[in-house]
């Protein structure tokens, strides 16, 4: 289960049409960052995930965090971590216009966002989405390789084995098996993005529920965007 707080929205100043930056930018995502991990830091906890988002309310600010010590956030710290950041992101103003800040814990279906989260979660199945495809696949779900020279093996249900650079990655999730639960209990999987039953037997070797190895959906809302190099297999 995903614990999230979201804080009440924020006003900022009118973004001026001779502003050039974008919220989606390199640069802003460095300004982020920067403001945003030192916080993090301070409080205890790792930085998994810094993302703008676009819903139907309009713009979010999402962080993502963990308390090293549990892998997730309570809603407690949730909240405090919220309102550590709001005097920062006041003084700073790195977003023009309106956004609502939601900080939350990752989930035991959770982003693959760091190396060490791939050399973590070696053994367990995810799905990922590339920036530019591998063996014709711009998706894939399988299990885990070990992580060798920044370079992360999976093995997908066809027994096809690829080799990913991670920075070819654009993201990347658990996908919730039995096993998976078993090895983050007593964390609630209610809110997952789906459940895949897997025989205690074939545990090892299973990558989930039958399909094509690049059918792949509801890794993240800014995944969900049609792929141009996309095989209709894919």
């Amino acid at each position: 289960m995903e614990v999230g707080w979201h804080s009440a929205r924020r006003r900022h100043r009118p973004l001026q049409s001779s502003e050039a930056r974008l919220t989606r930018s390199a640069d802003l995502d460095a300004t982020l960052a920067a403001i945003i991990t030192p916080v993090v830091d301070a409080m205890g906890f790792d930085l998994v995930r810094i993302q703008l988002a676009v819903q139907e309310g309009g713009r979010v600010l999402q962080i993502m965090a963990e308390d090293p010590a549990t892998g997730q956030l309570t809603l407690d710290q949730c909240a405090a971590l919220s309102r550590a950041l709001d005097l920062p992101l006041e003084e700073a103003d790195p977003i023009p216009g309106d956004y609502a800040l939601e900080v939350s814990s990752p989930g035991i279906d959770r982003p693959l966002t760091r190396a060490r989260d791939f050399e973590q979660w070696a053994g367990f199945d995810a799905k990922l989405v590339l920036k530019s495809p591998v063996d014709g696949r711009v998706r894939a779900q399988g299990v885990l390789g070990a992580l060798e020279d920044d370079k992360v093996g999976i093995e997908l249900k066809s027994g096809t084995r690829l080799t990913i650079a991670l920075d070819n990655i654009a993201s990347a999730k658990l996908v919730l098996t039995d096993r998976l639960l078993a090895a983050t209990r007593p964390l609630d999987a209610s809110g997952a993005d789906e459940v895949i039953e897997v025989p205690p037997v074939a545990a090892g070797a299973a990558h989930g529920d039958a399909g094509n190895d690049n059918d792949i959906h509801d890794i993240d809302s800014h995944d969900d965007e049609t792929d141009p190099n996309r095989n209709p297999e894919d």
